[in-house]
């Protein structure tokens, strides 16, 4: 009978390992892996045949090995047969050749015996008595004594001694939700009675479902991003073609254009040669007049002088060549607004929802209540001391910043004599004097005096715009480094700011400048993008 004269777990496993593997040793059944080698493949029998001298050989090994050899013989004894022996499986052997340890052993991910020493096999139970797993092999003594046959077998586990319960030495197959940890059966009698518990592998499948479904969803929005981009490619490709085919009929209308006014220009030229070579020819007659005094025999002799020469009235000629340069400029104009008007639809289609950040906006400023308007008050007002806030220059920034893809909103500055709009690098300076430039972090294209529009790049670019902007389009490429300017109601294109490399969230940024005595007191206000067809 099996007693247990050991206190820890730890001994006990130790000691019922060296009782199986004792038991093992003494029975007849268990044979040494060299038994079931091939001697001639040095591999486990395949098909294993015996001879007449009694030693096995996988069939195709030994036939291999006749074939070759030009006496029949056995190559362990070097016995000589006559004929060729007939060849015949050995059932037994390759019965037990398949159940050899070596052919089954454990696979990453399956809990493997404790009680192999060489080669690893397969666990098929494990035992919460002797807190061991054992192989097919190992398990037979579970099986067959009596003693063992009384222990509590389970499915195989992993770092089984981790999964009992200390307390009662059961296994930790409950969760308790209350206290976010595993319990045994008699736990949820005593301790966790009133909490709720549940399977320790309805935990895992809850878990592993909440994996696939995470995984599901990333998946999905790899999907739709894939899908964004295929959409976003077509679009432009559609936009590119739309520019290159506008371009094209833009120069062939220029170039037919050009070339009516050259044959204009070239009948004009021919006819003011013509006048001047007749003005010449009279300037000669009347030089020799002035020579000689017979007045009636030179007006025979020059009858050109006789009648007034033809010329054109030069006024009309100058209005003819000015209306032909006219008709080309306005020709040329109305396929540039027809042009960007293509563009500025395309772009339209990135509108985003753009809400003013209080927590950025100067002490001077006055936001509306719905965050879309920006002007400038009277008085500092007290607000608390904010590290996002422009603690002097009249600015603020939209709460929504933006660090990928491409975006777009509209402003109207209709009223106003001085602004600032475009967008800013997080991390720009918020507090002291603030200075445009790219070199700081902001974008902008600013209004002075009523009618000075600046671009402000490294080196600023004044703007001579044909209209007064009403509403201005910002327009703003992550990936390509891009930020662009449009006048909404022109449908005109006003600047660009192109070749940079963003590398850390864009706001959208206002400013609407001081009062200047109530000039410039009309607010800036973010508008709903109307999109046109």
């Amino acid at each position: 009978t099996y007693k247990e004269p050991f206190s820890s777990k730890k001994d006990r496993k130790i000691a019922i390992s060296l009782f199986l593997c004792l038991d093992m040793a003494s029975s007849s059944n268990v044979l040494s892996k060299e038994q079931f080698l091939c001697s001639i493949c040095l591999d486990v029998f395949t098909e294993p045949v015996s001879i007449q001298c009694g030693h096995n050989f996988c069939m195709a090994c030994i036939r291999k090995y006749w074939d070759s050899n030009d006496l029949c013989q056995c190559p362990m004894c070097t016995n000589t047969f006559d004929k060729r022996p007939v060849l015949f499986v050995n059932a037994f052997i390759s019965e037990m050749a398949t159940h050899s340890p070596d052919q089954c052993p454990a696979k990453p991910g399956e809990v493997s015996c404790d009680v192999c020493t060489e080669t690893k096999l397969k666990a098929m139970k494990s035992c919460l008595v002797c807190l061991t797993s054992y192989c097919e092999t190992h398990l037979e003594p579970h099986q067959r004594v009596t003693a063992l046959r009384r222990h509590k077998l389970i499915n195989p586990v992993e770092n089984l001694e981790d999964r009992i319960c200390k307390t009662h030495e059961r296994l930790l197959e409950l969760f308790c939700r209350n206290d976010q940890m595993c319990v045994c059966v008699l736990c949820i009698k005593t301790d966790h009675e009133t909490h709720h518990t549940a399977k320790v592998q309805q935990q895992i499948q809850e878990k592993l479902q909440k994996v696939q479904e995470i995984k599901h969803s990333v998946e999905l929005r790899k999907r739709n991003s894939e899908g964004e981009i295929s959409d976003s490619a077509q679009v432009f490709t559609v936009l590119m073609r739309s520019i290159e085919k506008n371009q094209a009929e833009l120069i062939e209308v220029i170039e037919k254009k050009q070339e009516a006014a050259e044959r204009q220009a070239e009948g004009l030229i021919k006819e003011l040669e013509q006048e001047t070579t007749e003005l010449k020819r009279r300037s000669t007659e009347l030089e020799q007049l002035s020579h000689t005094e017979d007045d009636l025999n030179l007006l025979q002799s020059f009858p050109s002088l006789c009648s007034p020469p033809l010329t054109k009235d030069s006024d009309l000629c100058v209005g003819t060549v000015r209306r032909a340069v006219s008709q080309l400029e306005e020709t040329v104009m109305s396929e540039m607004k027809r042009l960007f008007d293509d563009e500025l639809k395309s772009i339209q289609q990135y509108a985003v929802d753009v809400i003013l950040d209080p927590d950025t906006a100067s002490p001077w400023l006055i936001l509306s209540k719905n965050g879309k308007e920006v002007r400038t008050g009277e008085k500092k007002h007290k607000l608390p001391d904010n590290p996002k806030r422009f603690d002097s220059a009249v600015n603020v920034l939209g709460k929504k910043g933006f660090s990928s893809g491409r975006f777009y909103y509209e402003v109207t500055v209709t009223g106003k004599t001085e602004w600032n709009l475009g967008v800013a690098r997080e991390s720009i300076n918020r507090k002291g004097t603030v200075t445009l430039s790219p070199d700081n972090g902001r974008w902008a294209v600013i209004l002075r005096d009523g009618s000075k529009y600046i671009a402000c790049a490294p080196t600023r670019v004044h703007l001579y715009l044909r209209e007064k902007p009403q509403k201005v389009g910002v327009f703003v490429d992550y990936e390509e480094g891009q930020v662009s300017f449009y006048d909404v109601e022109a449908r005109s294109h006003i600047y660009s700011f192109t070749g940079y490399t963003f590398t850390e969230k864009l706001y959208p940024y206002f400013s609407p400048l001081l009062n200047d005595g109530g000039k410039n007191s009309t607010p800036l206000i973010i508008s709903p993008v109307n999109h046109t067809d």
